[in-house]
């Protein structure tokens, strides 16, 4: 885990007879400057949970924080903890913060059933206590994530910023927006790898897993438009009420059929 530099100070004061040193107690606010926070989950781990069942769903979110926590020492960043299928990193530079974030959600993509990650970051000065981070850096960073698509990395104009020129990846504005609970709108951009060759498979609609098609149990066509499922157990969900399944989804249809992903808790 990276060592994390905090500029705490002890006062010296001078007095006629011996000089004396006050310390901070250990619960003082350590203040780091302008690191980036990451935060990353899985897209419709609910539905993937419901769809397939405790176990199943356990052993997905395992394996995505173990492999979340191999690209992080890649990268050179520090987790900061993890619940369930979500995970926060801190990385002291953004550059490194922005790569790790598009590597996160090239897992689906190395797989050939599993869901989708979507991620979100921020730059800026934060508070450390007790090896956790707090503040409005780290509040953002984690809506920014929250309103992040499927198989998307968001970003804020101050990581954008610190991160300057990033070979090999495009960034994609995608305006000012409102996000829960913060005052003022903020500008966000998705990261693209330059000339992305990812496979684009599509997207099981009740356990939102990304599926191979060759991997999958079969397909449906409803309203029009072809969904793929993978396994028995989804296909019988979808084929009960298809349109509160589909109600449900929170994306295009066009994200069932190997769109570009789209959120759906």
């Amino acid at each position: 885990m990276a060592a994390v530099a905090a500029n705490i100070f002890t006062k010296s004061v001078k007095r006629l007879s011996a000089p004396t040193t006050t310390t901070p107690s250990t619960d003082s606010l350590a203040v780091m400057s302008e690191p980036t926070f990451l935060f990353a989950d899985l897209s419709g781990f609910t539905a993937l949970t419901e769809a397939h069942g405790d176990r199943q769903s356990a052993d997905i979110a395992v394996e995505f924080i173990v492999s979340v926590r191999d690209l992080v020492a890649l990268h050179d960043a520090e987790e900061v903890k993890t619940i369930g299928d979500a995970v926060m990193v801190r990385s002291a530079e953004a550059e490194a913060a922005i790569r790790l974030g598009l590597q996160i959600t090239r897992l689906a993509h190395e797989r050939t059933r599993f869901p989708v990650a979507h991620v979100g970051m921020s730059t800026g000065p934060a508070l450390n206590r007790d090896s956790d981070w707090f503040g409005s850096t780290v509040n953002i960073a984690a809506r920014v994530a929250a309103a992040a698509a499927g198989d998307e990395v968001l970003l804020t104009r101050a990581t954008l910023d610190s991160a300057a020129d990033v070979s090999g990846v495009e960034f994609h504005s995608r305006g000012e927006v409102r996000l829960r609970n913060i005052a003022e709108p903020v500008h966000l951009y998705r990261a693209i790898p330059a000339g992305s060759g990812r496979r684009n498979f599509p997207i099981d609609p009740v356990c939102r897993m990304m599926i191979e098609p060759g991997h999958a149990e079969g397909w449906l066509i409803h309203g029009g438009q072809q969904y793929w499922l993978c396994s028995q157990r989804c296909m019988a969900k979808f084929v009960a009420d298809p349109d509160a399944i589909i109600g449900q989804l929170g994306w295009s249809t066009a994200d069932a059929l190997g769109g570009d992903g789209g959120r759906a808790d």
